[in-house]
């Protein structure tokens, strides 16, 4: 053991038999940060004491109960921020359930359902317009003239709710042409 030494820095196998375990365990144990190594001469070596004491500070840590690793740490942590996120996400699910039981929403469906008749019921309406002013009419003006302007509304609410339906914006006719 003592040709081993080299100034009080030890190889991975030698700190493997001290510990008791494989020299892959002691590879993993410096990949997670718990021992380290020290540059030398001879390549990466194990401080004796300040692994020794690493790696007791590690064991008294494990047997307690305390971090284990950061790695794990963090794993720990993003668990935790995830089982937060589904019970939050449950919980916005169980209330949408209860306010859709309750009758709060309505289905698209009956949505769309809802605003066909009434547009049907509007147009039947609106189209009604011209016959019942140029009703109103009648009394005051020629009944070819009253014809006429029953005729134009007719025209214009037929070129309105055209607008309507397709983008809801007026389109302007020629009406420089029309006196």
């Amino acid at each position: 053991m003592a040709e081993e030494k080299t100034n009080g820095y030890y190889k991975v196998d030698i700190i493997a038999d001290l510990f008791g375990v494989s020299v892959r365990r002691i590879q993993q144990l410096t990949q997670e940060g718990v021992i380290s190594t020290v540059a030398t001469k001879e390549g990466r070596r194990y401080d004796l004491v300040p692994t020794i004491q690493k790696y007791v500070k590690y064991l008294q840590d494990k047997a307690y109960g305390k971090s284990k690793s950061e790695a794990e740490g963090k794993l720990k942590e993003q668990k935790l921020r995830a089982e937060i996120a589904l019970k939050e996400s449950q919980s916005e699910l169980h209330r949408l359930r209860t306010e859709i039981a309750a009758g709060k929403y309505v289905s698209v469906e009956e949505v769309k359902l809802d605003y066909s008749r009434f547009f049907i019921s509007f147009k039947k309406f609106a189209m009604s317009l011209p016959s019942k002013l140029a009703g109103r009419l009648t009394g005051f003006v020629d009944p070819v003239e009253v014809r006429s302007i029953e005729n134009e509304l007719q025209k214009d609410v037929q070129r309105l709710l055209n607008s309507f339906v397709v983008n809801a914006v007026v389109e302007e006719e020629e009406k420089n042409g029309k006196a």
